[in-house]
């Protein structure tokens, strides 16, 4: 993992999370802002999918165990994906409250893959 980009992730998913539960304590429903920052964190995970499948080419491999590492990056990937389907199929405000758990629990997975990795 490069240090920067991870805390770049992190700070992404932190900032998206407050983005919707301050829109799901307004008690308003998912809505372009909401469901655009759990895009972004989707693709910013996309892009730490290629980043991992690199680095062990160019020399920065991984020192924790790579199969937790994976296990960590492949659900934290599957987890915008589903709670982004599911709050366009769920209107009501606990799915940006919902969104929010997500993007939080996003956030700590990037940190454990952090430790992993380094």
């Amino acid at each position: 993992m490069i240090l920067w980009f991870a805390v770049a992730q992190i700070a992404v998913a932190l900032a998206a999370m407050f983005l919707c539960l301050v829109a799901g304590l307004r008690r308003s429903e998912p809505n372009d802002f909401t469901m655009g920052a759990t895009l972004l964190v989707a693709l910013l995970l996309l892009a730490q999918v290629v980043v991992a499948i690199v680095a062990p080419f160019t020399g920065n491999h991984a020192v924790g165990d790579p199969l937790e590492f994976w296990m960590y990056l492949i659900v934290a990937f599957a987890l915008p994906i589903g709670a982004g389907f599911w709050a366009l199929i769920d209107r009501t405000r606990w799915a940006n409250l919902v969104l929010a758990l997500m993007h939080f629990a996003v956030a700590v997975m990037l940190y454990r893959m952090l430790v992993i990795w380094g």
